[in-house]
């Protein structure tokens, strides 16, 4: 499963292409300043960038797109485990 999309490149403000990748039951997240450059592995990926992924994933849940509950699952778990790293001790 592939999902692709672009962002604004932090660092030079310029657009870069971003994908996700999952193969084996694994993310792979890359990215690309030009649109026929070769892609570069991007480790590790923002809280943003799995919100995006959850979201093309949800997207394509509800028109049966070949992504399954646990590929859902995988992603929410992620995500919450994400927030509550970056989340402030209290």
């Amino acid at each position: 499963m592939e999902i692709k999309w672009t962002d604004q490149d932090p660092e030079s403000g310029e657009r870069r292409y971003l994908r996700a990748v999952r193969f084996a039951g694994f993310w792979k997240f890359h990215y690309r300043s030009k649109r026929r450059a070769i892609w570069t592995r991007l480790h590790p990926p923002t809280l943003e960038m799995w919100e995006i992924v959850l979201d093309a994933l949800q997207r394509r849940y509800q028109r049966r797109e070949g992504v399954s509950d646990e590929d859902m699952r995988q992603v929410e778990r992620i995500i919450a485990e994400l927030r509550a790293r970056l989340a402030p001790e209290e």
